[in-house]
């Protein structure tokens, strides 16, 4: 536990030595909230979007751009470039063990997602008038089934990139990936419906958040799916974890 808890800190005390990780987390979803309310924010509700306003659809998804840069780009890059300057060889030497150095990281980035998502519903609601999540406890663990998926692929990445370079390329095509399927780019009534389908069962899942905040049960298939891949991802990770 003492263990623990020393690396929390000391992870904790490096993140935020580098602002533009942790702030851009937190602030840009809110920020692209706001520059898109104000554009289409005062509009009339819509039969395209199921007589919601434009910014009612897109709010649900744009939690997404957290997860992303968290999961798949912040964590692997960070892990990576502790291996290539070699502070994981010296957490060797120690009585750290990499599920706790993982968890560390996973604790510290899901405190961060929380907080981005609650700043983003906030706004979204008080400046916009955004409804809230129908649904809250589902919304809730479609959020973190979905954080988890993501954080499962971002550790496998982190486990076996040996350098910062090598890690960066896989990441920022998963994260494009993300964000497209998660109707960041262009709201998910407007994909095709392959994209759609695709787009349900691929972490985070943004599916189960929309259907939860719009009051519809998320369906279970899909949070099954990213469970499983929390699992298994992360237990592969976890077991091929190198140090250098």
């Amino acid at each position: 536990m003492n263990e623990m808890r020393a690396l929390l800190v000391a992870e904790t005390r490096l993140l935020f030595r580098d602002p533009v990780t942790w702030l851009a987390a937190i602030a840009l979803p809110t920020v692209i909230l706001v520059i898109f309310g104000s554009m289409f924010g005062p509009q009339e509700p819509d039969p395209a979007f199921g007589g919601l306003r434009f910014i009612d659809v897109f709010v649900p998804s744009l939690i997404v751009i957290t997860v992303g840069t968290l999961g798949i780009q912040t964590l692997p890059i960070r892990l990576a470039t502790y291996r290539e300057k070699g502070i994981l060889r010296r957490l060797s030497t120690t009585p750290a063990h990499p599920l706790r150095l993982l968890a560390a990281q996973l604790v510290i980035y899901m405190v961060i997602a929380v907080i981005a998502l609650a700043l983003l519903i906030v706004v979204a609601n008080v400046v916009f008038g955004v409804p809230l999540p129908r649904q809250p406890l589902g919304y809730l663990a479609a959020f973190l089934v979905g954080l988890g998926a993501m954080f499962a692929i971002g550790a496998l990445l982190a486990a076996v990139a040996p350098s910062n370079r090598v890690a960066t390329a896989p990441a920022l095509q998963l994260f494009f990936a993300a964000m497209l399927l998660g109707g960041v780019y262009l709201p998910r009534v407007f994909l095709p419906d392959i994209l759609v389908r695709i787009g349900e069962f691929t972490p985070p899942g943004v599916q189960g958040l929309q259907d939860a905040w719009f009051g519809t049960t998320p369906q279970a298939l899909p949070l099954i799916g990213m469970a499983l891949v929390t699992l298994v991802v992360g237990a592969v990770a976890v077991r091929l974890f190198r140090w250098e």
